[in-house]
């Protein structure tokens, strides 16, 4: 995260969804940035505590913005080195991005005759405090630490003659458990402290060891595709991780999560960017698969043999619905299929990115304006596609209209609407379909749509699941349907659907077309409903001589306003956190280009903070807006904040928009 402006603030409320959603049990904090002007190594650990990422953040290693105390006085930006609170010594980088480590006394008085650092600089004095409540704080977590700790003698220099082989598996077992944060700074556009971080993360991060896994040597193979890339030289690289088994090179594996065979060509283990060819990648094993036409990232890849209990796909990624959207225009006709297959290849690496055909125009939808923008550099520098893309818009959504069917009830009563002819068969599926209620809440997997089986059970995402049984085959027929409404061509929301009855066609795929038909011919029948609007939480901070023009802008955008707050400009604000009691708070001198240190002793910006409400189609540029009323030094928060009915008028402005008005 990046030390700058605090930007760890920005998007907490997700990684905490995130690490909860995949049950991520170890977790580490690098701060990163602490080269660039305004960066606050003290703030930024404030913030942690503040936004409620973890309540004990543990500091690491210190950051030393240089190694000439004149600097430090100046207020001067920067980063030259770090202190290894563990391991006890001090990082050096020179200007052509060389290290040297010196390791650092045991003893209090010899920290003022170091060599290689003046015994006037200001990290001096912050040494043996650092690491003397980092161990202090651990052995909260570990009694076998502290019964350590207290066998010590009481004298100042006592904590620093503890050897890093001695704290490390307290530190290691209380990261696994989640009791602690181990936190990180450096740079890593400079190298600075990235292979520190890289080497805590082997120490303290699970390994296949830590987690259930079937520890037999002759186990079914189960790996997790976790990245998929594509290589001008070496094709599609299937980034793997082997969770039991073996695999080996020329083998075939089953794709549980699509129900495709694959067949692997040879396997890499990359060293940084120099691959090495192996015959085999053994259990835990990290390597690379090449030969997969399939695989998508998130698949889980097992023994074509394996029994039915270990084909169970492992958690899928799921990522957030777009909301933004922009159409992709080929220069010429000959480079039409050139771009569909960019964008068939890109969504294949980043499940996030979807493309569709809308009446005969290619739209690519993404999580934000950012995501856009990305998601055209890689088209453009990974596949050489010749396009140019339209005017982004958001991604609206449309609601079941009022004319749909009532229920079915104990014996649900097949009518012709439950029935359709596909492949000269006639089908029967029997839906349920009716608005969600006030009380009633959508899954994200289904695009705030609820869909039950027969029993009222939710039905998990047919992306995200690979047993093709009846009901799931009728599941990924509503999941076409409700991509695109007969009436707008929008995605629909807000819809409640039961699987009440269905035949058994042969094959039993032909469930699939037929439940898009009768659920496409339902939603038409119902009519057009109402259009929904993504809105999102804005907070932003302003200067009091700026808050004026902030306002105004806000309104003027359709922002309904819901609060204002005070704060200081140190970044901080009124979010209730956890308590800083019993955490490491670093001193301001850390980052001196974040603090006044030249003794004019002037007052920090009193800040207001604008909570509000907005409609996310009149937000896309609030970035350069904000800068340019407040003079650079605004910030914002934005937070999703799901859809929002809109009234008549804006209904005939959006159809108007996408062109069905």
């Amino acid at each position: 995260m990046a030390l700058v402006a605090h930007i760890v603030i920005l998007h907490n409320g997700f990684w905490i969804r995130t690490w909860h959603r995949y049950g991520v049990p170890t977790r580490m904090m690098f701060l990163n940035k602490q080269d660039r002007p305004g960066a606050s190594f003290k703030l930024s650990i404030r913030s942690l505590l503040t936004h409620r990422l973890h309540p004990h953040p543990m500091v690491l290693t210190l950051p030393i913005a240089s190694f000439d105390p004149q600097d430090y006085m100046h207020a001067e930006p920067g980063i030259q080195g770090l202190v290894d609170l563990l391991k006890w010594e001090i990082w050096r980088w020179n200007e052509a991005g060389e290290s040297t480590c010196y390791p650092l006394p045991t003893d209090v008085q010899a920290l003022e005759e170091l060599e290689f650092i003046p015994s006037h600089h200001p990290i001096i004095p912050q040494l043996a405090p650092a690491r003397t409540q980092l161990l202090e704080n651990l052995s909260m977590f570990s009694e076998d630490l502290m019964e350590t700790l207290l066998a010590l003698p009481s004298e100042p220099s006592s904590y620093l003659g503890i050897k890093y082989s001695d704290i490390i598996p307290h530190l290691r077992k209380s990261t696994l458990e989640n009791k602690i944060l181990p936190v990180v700074c450096g740079s890593a556009i400079k190298h600075i402290g990235t292979s520190i971080a890289m080497d805590y993360v082997g120490e303290l991060f699970a390994s296949p060891l830590d987690v259930p896994h079937d520890s037999a040597k002759n186990a079914p193979l189960r790996m997790l595709a976790w990245k998929v890339s594509w290589d001008q030289k070496r094709g599609w690289m299937t980034y793997v991780r082997v969770y039991s088994g073996k695999l080996t090179r020329q083998s075939a594996v089953l794709n549980a999560t699509r129900n495709q065979k694959e067949k692997v060509s040879k396997l890499l283990l990359m060293y940084a960017s120099e691959p090495v060819e192996v015959d085999e990648l053994p259990f835990g094993a990290v390597g690379v698969v090449l030969g997969l036409k399939f695989t998508r990232t998130g698949d889980t890849l097992v023994s074509p043999g394996a029994p039915p209990s270990a084909r169970s796909v492992m958690q899928d990624i799921v990522p957030p619905k777009a909301v933004i959207s922009a159409s992709v225009i080929p220069h010429s006709h000959s480079d039409l299929e050139p771009v569909q297959n960019a964008l068939e290849s890109l969504s294949r690496t980043d499940p996030s990115v979807r493309y569709d055909l809308q009446e005969g125009q290619i739209l690519v939808h993404g999580l934000g304006a950012l995501h856009l923008e990305i998601v055209e550099g890689r088209l453009r520098s990974e596949f050489q596609a010749n396009f140019e893309l339209g005017k982004r818009r958001v991604s609206y959504r449309e609601s079941l209209g009022p004319n749909y069917d009532p229920p079915h009830y104990e014996k649900p009563l097949i009518t012709n609407n439950d029935k359709a002819d596909i492949a000269g068969t006639s089908v029967v599926v029997a839906l349920d379909i009716r608005p969600l209620q006030d009380d009633e809440e959508g899954s994200p997997l289904w695009d705030g749509n609820l869909v039950l089986n027969k029993a009222g059970v939710a039905i998990p995402s047919p992306e995200s699941s690979s047993t093709a049984n009846p009901e799931l085959l009728i599941a990924s027929g509503i999941a076409t349907a409700l991509s695109s409404s007969p009436h707008s061509s929008l995605p629909m929301s807000h819809l409640r659907i039961q699987i009440r009855e269905w035949s058994t066609p042969s094959p039993l795929s032909l469930l699939t077309g037929a439940s898009a038909i009768i659920m496409r011919n339902r939603i038409r029948k119902a009519g057009m409903g109402s259009l929904m609007e993504p809105y999102s939480f804005f907070k932003v901070a302003a200067t009091e001589d700026t808050l004026g023009k902030v306002v105004k802008d806000l309104t003027e955008h359709g922002a309904e306003l819901q609060d204002l707050g005070d704060g200081i400009s140190d970044g901080m604000d009124e979010v209730v956190g956890y308590p800083v009691e019993g955490n490491y708070i670093p001193p301001d001198m850390l980052s001196p280009s974040s603090s006044n240190l030249t003794g004019s002793g002037a007052s920090p910006k009193l800040r207001r903070f604008v909570h509000a409400l907005a409609p996310l189609s009149q937000m896309l540029d609030y970035n350069s807006r904000l800068r340019a009323l407040s003079g650079g030094h605004g910030q914002f928060d934005m937070v999703n904040a799901g859809f929002r009915v809109v009234a008549e008028p804006r209904k005939m402005e959006i159809l108007r928009e996408i062109g069905r008005a």
